[in-house]
């Protein structure tokens, strides 16, 4: 969970809600270091099998998709069935190295829920009824502010890490300053450790930009991050649904976005955000500029990224899951649900 791995994870907020629509929920594991980890999964599934019915196990690619097929062994090895939720935008790329093994996996579930079409329509071949269930926001925590008049404050929030490109951000950052020199850069995110921070905080010197890294912050002061700025950035090279770009279209802010991955399924091009090429930071600030010289396309992005963030909220998100686990559990009470995250790539 997060207080491991320094991230809150959707399986998180969603233990919080089933809480709070009376449900039992056990979740695990808060253990530092991966085996730790794991064996804690592990262990509360058979040690507290007695407590809970019905089970939901994250599955992501690489060392972690071990994770989920260890859990999930547990789980049968316990008579609980379980529900396994697909994540990561290089979740195709290990089933097509894999297929039998994701293929056998996914085939050991009730049900297979997927957060994207992206992710549905690209593993549908592993399992044919995947079930479409999206990352879920309360958007009531997020303040719409209508961009009717774009002010060249730009944000960018995600971890640092090479697969997020933040160094795509600042380079496109600088084209801007050299139209609008009053141009404003806030990064915010933790240091995944992989030499990502370092190298776009060694871009922002060589192109002599004043670039403001705030590090990470806490789940409760997004909003107030995001609204801060007028333009969200985001330069992801792989991706699934992001939370990030739904909680920015939630708050009104104009989104620029790589057209990878699932970002076309989230975001409509021309509609409720901008979709550029990944790696071009020419275009990314070609796209900004736009943004910045017509208010009629920024006040109508604006404006309609909040009606779709609005369709990711839990009121509509949350009935879909508490429906399933009660179906899986063979519509007995469920008195407790065991969500567990898989969040280390």
């Amino acid at each position: 969970m997060s207080g491991s791995v320094g991230t809150r994870g959707v399986c998180e907020e969603l233990a919080e809600r089933l809480r709070g629509a009376g449900w039992g929920v056990l979740t695990t594991s808060a253990k530092a270091g991966k085996v730790a980890r794991l064996g804690d999964m592990v262990g509360t599934v058979w040690r507290r099998r007695k407590e809970y019915a019905a089970a939901q196990v994250d599955v992501y690619s690489g060392a972690a998709f071990f994770w989920a097929e260890t859990v999930a062994f547990a789980l049968r090895r316990a008579g609980k069935p379980y529900v396994l939720t697909l994540h990561g935008g290089a979740l195709q790329e290990f089933a097509e190295k894999w297929p039998e093994r994701v293929r056998r996996l996914l085939g050991s579930a009730a049900v297979v829920t997927a957060p994207s079409g992206f992710l549905v329509e690209g593993m549908r071949q592993y399992r044919r009824d995947l079930r479409l269930i999206p990352n879920a926001i309360e958007v009531s925590r997020y303040r719409f502010r209508a961009r009717d008049e774009v002010k060249p404050r730009l944000v960018w929030l995600r971890a640092f890490h090479a697969i997020y490109d933040p160094a795509l951000a600042v380079r496109a950052f600088a084209l801007v300053r050299e139209r609008f020199p009053e141009a404003t850069l806030t990064m915010i995110g933790p240091d995944k450790g992989d030499g990502s921070f370092e190298k776009t905080q060694a871009v922002a010197r060589e192109l002599g930009v004043p670039v403001e890294f705030q590090g990470r912050v806490p789940k409760a002061e997004i909003a107030k991050w995001i609204d801060g700025g007028e333009i969200f950035l985001n330069t992801t090279t792989i991706d699934n649904t992001p939370v990030t770009v739904v909680e920015a279209m939630a708050c009104g802010a104009c989104v620029v976005s790589t057209n990878v991955g699932g970002i076309p399924h989230l975001v409509e091009d021309e509609v409720d955000g901008l979709l550029v090429e990944s790696g071009r930071p020419a275009e990314m600030a070609a796209a900004v500029g736009r943004l910045l010289t017509d208010r009629e396309l920024a006040a109508r992005i604006s404006r309609a990224g909040r009606a779709k963030a609005e369709s990711f909220d839990w009121a509509a998100v949350l009935p879909q899951w508490t429906g399933l686990l009660q179906t899986i559990a063979k519509e007995r009470p469920v008195s407790a649900v065991l969500p567990v995250g898989q969040t280390i790539r």
